[in-house]
């Protein structure tokens, strides 16, 4: 199983949630996206469901 670690670090996180987090950031840096959450136009937990599914595609894409 792939991880992603610190440097120097043990553990980490696997990397289907490293790839949900890099996706959400993304998410996270439109200013829309922030507008809309902030208004409660969008759910954050929509946003979590979102980038997962990115991090699933991604990880299916690694299997090709």
């Amino acid at each position: 199983e792939a991880r992603v670690t610190a440097i120097g670090g043990e553990g980490g996180m696997d990397l289907r949630d490293y790839f949900a987090a890099m996706a959400m950031q993304g998410q996270l840096s439109i200013r829309e996206n922030v507008t809309a959450l902030a208004r409660e136009q969008i759910k954050l937990e929509d946003v979590c469901i979102a980038s997962y599914e990115v991090a699933d595609a991604m990880m299916k894409a690694r299997q090709a």
